[in-house]
């Protein structure tokens, strides 16, 4: 009974809220890349367009078919994406990753809101939807910035 009451306080009221008010979920008419990741354990998908000016996500837009953990972590993407680098997504995804797998610090400015997770680092289970939304922007940035060097 004590595991479940531990999974019930996971899903914390500001868990909950994140996960209702995800931004940025129509697709994008004209992406310079379009990309749908799939968690393999539990299914959750989130697909992720990008529209890149100078090297910075000018346009996003997401469709995220996720927990209400994975849905949070989309929610705090989705409210800081425009206008970010790479580097700066790929800072975010490898600090949310330490911060799962290794407690580390909590992600940097401005994606510090994604600390609300750091209680899901006891549920391995749940880590690869938790880094979807962060992975699929990464990889979508990638496919933009191969399109504009060819």
């Amino acid at each position: 009974m004590s595991g479940e009451n531990d999974l019930i306080k996971l899903y914390s009221g500001r868990i909950l809220a994140l996960a209702a008010a995800i931004p940025h979920t129509d697709r994008l008419a004209s992406p310079q890349a379009s990309v749908k990741r799939r968690a393999p354990l539990c299914g959750s998908t989130v697909t992720v367009d990008v529209v890149l000016d100078g090297g910075r996500i000018a346009a996003f837009a997401q469709d995220v078919k996720a927990c209400a953990l994975g849905q949070a972590a989309a929610s705090v993407v989705g409210a800081h994406a425009i206008g970010r680098s790479r580097d700066e997504i790929e800072a975010a995804r490898d600090a949310l990753k330490a911060m799962l797998k290794q407690d580390g610090p909590t992600p940097p400015a401005p994606f510090e809101d994604l600390e609300v997770l750091r209680p899901a680092r006891d549920y391995k289970n749940r880590h690869a939807s938790i880094l979807l939304a962060l992975e699929a922007t990464l990889e979508a940035m990638d496919q933009a910035l191969q399109a504009d060097c060819a």
